[in-house]
């Protein structure tokens, strides 16, 4: 499974969790900071990414269209990225049961 970490979040915290979501990608690394949030729900849509972000209107597109792609919203505010890493890698059972759900699309951490 990967994910495509929104421009919300630092870049630095791919190269902490790439080995347990191989594949992974920054908005920034392939082009699409400034993008709009269409855009990149659709980027994911077809190259099978799982969108994390902290952005509310990626909560409101997931409730609105559904999956693909599936989203992981980190209702966590300011925090250092440390906490980021820290977060998707403590969850990385509960991140690969959801990618791998046929009902739900959104996820919610905190």
């Amino acid at each position: 499974m990967k994910l495509l970490l929104d421009e919300n979040l630092s870049d630095r915290v791919i190269h902490r969790i790439v080995d347990l979501y191989p594949g992974s990608e920054h908005v920034k690394t392939l082009g699409l900071i400034n993008t709009d949030d269409a855009e990149i729900w659709e980027y994911a849509k077809i190259n099978e990414f799982v969108i994390v972000s902290k952005d509310s209107d990626f909560h409101q597109r997931s409730l609105l269209y559904g999956h693909p792609p599936k989203f992981i919203y980190l209702r966590i505010g300011n925090c250092p990225t440390s906490s980021i890493i820290q977060i998707l890698r403590d969850n990385f059972d509960t991140i690969i049961q959801f990618e791998s759900g046929k009902t739900e699309s959104l996820l919610v951490l905190m």
